[in-house]
């Protein structure tokens, strides 16, 4: 065959390859409508974290303008009691809230899920104190709990994550222990116990496998819970000072005379960030929760 051809067909092939490509993207998001905006919303402000440099007008520090400003087109969300440009700090926000989430809660999953899955595969003895322990972790009061633990600890974002996690895989592991004992007296899981296999490769070649989707439905709740957890530690002043967050941006505005100046703009900003992002792990967990739910009544 000639080059000639051979490039022809190349660029056929390439050109059938992208439409194909475009179709089967749009088939899944025809098929899925909330995952996919879910997906898109939480893009944005991924990118948005990641570019925040590039977006952001100014340094979030900087103080170079008269305090209390009104939004204009210097300064798009106006000016703290500072000075500072407030749609600065919301862009930069982003990093910490994203970052607080994404790590609490995927220690809080990975808690959950260890405890659960050990739970629900050896039963006896294991699994009455692996399920007591998380019993008496779901009886105490959440949040005045994560309040004195804060406050004990001191302001740090490692201290948030740390206090978050600690009191959210109680949920996890109580989800994932149900779901592996369903799972475990399946046939196939029968036959692999007497095929010799151990059963940590039964755990995690087989059951961790039926049980992804209930995990990651509970890992994008979480990741939603945990940004609004930090957003309201944020608020009562014990988050990091010097770590600026949505949830502290809320906290300066109520603080710091945005809201005796009625600057609505200062807290209503942030505020609809943090509900935008945690609609976009809510979206997405909901397709997951659905097929979990589908994998249980089978």
């Amino acid at each position: 065959m000639s080059p000639q051809r051979l490039d022809v067909l190349y660029r056929l092939v390439r050109e059938r390859t992208r439409s194909l490509n475009k179709k089967e993207i749009l088939s899944k998001i025809k098929r899925n409508p909330a995952k996919s905006i879910g997906l898109a919303l939480l893009a944005i402000m991924v990118i948005i974290a990641i570019l925040a440099p590039y977006i952001a007008p100014y340094d979030p520090d900087e103080r170079g303008w008269t305090p209390f400003l009104r939004p204009s087109s210097e300064n798009l969300l106006g000016t703290d009691d500072m000075g500072k440009d407030i749609f600065s700090q919301l862009v930069f926000a982003s990093r910490i809230s994203l970052i607080v989430g994404f790590s609490a809660a995927t220690v809080a999953i990975t808690i959950g899920v260890a405890v659960g899955l050990v739970a629900g595969y050896f039963r006896g003895r294991v699994e009455d104190l692996l399920l007591g322990v998380t019993d008496l972790f779901l009886l105490i009061p959440g949040l005045p709990l994560m309040i004195l633990m804060s406050s004990y600890l001191g302001p740090s974002i490692l201290n948030v994550v740390m206090v978050i996690s600690l009191l959210w895989w109680c949920s996890t592991a109580r989800v994932v222990h149900s779901r592996v004992l369903q799972v475990r007296e399946m046939s196939y899981i029968e036959s692999t116990k007497a095929m010799g296999f151990s059963g940590r490769y039964i755990m995690f070649r087989h059951i961790i496998r039926n049980t992804k989707d209930a995990i990651v439905a509970k890992w994008s709740l979480a990741i939603a819970s945990a940004m609004m957890a930090e957003a309201g530690l944020a608020f009562l002043g014990l988050g990091d000072p010097f770590q600026i967050s949505w949830g502290g941006m809320i906290s300066n505005a109520f603080n710091r005379g945005g809201y005796a100046q009625d600057l609505w703009w200062w807290y209503a900003a942030p505020g609809a960030m943090i509900c935008l992002t945690a609609s976009a792990f809510f979206l997405i967990a909901m397709r997951e929760r659905k097929m979990a739910y589908q994998l249980e009544m089978v």
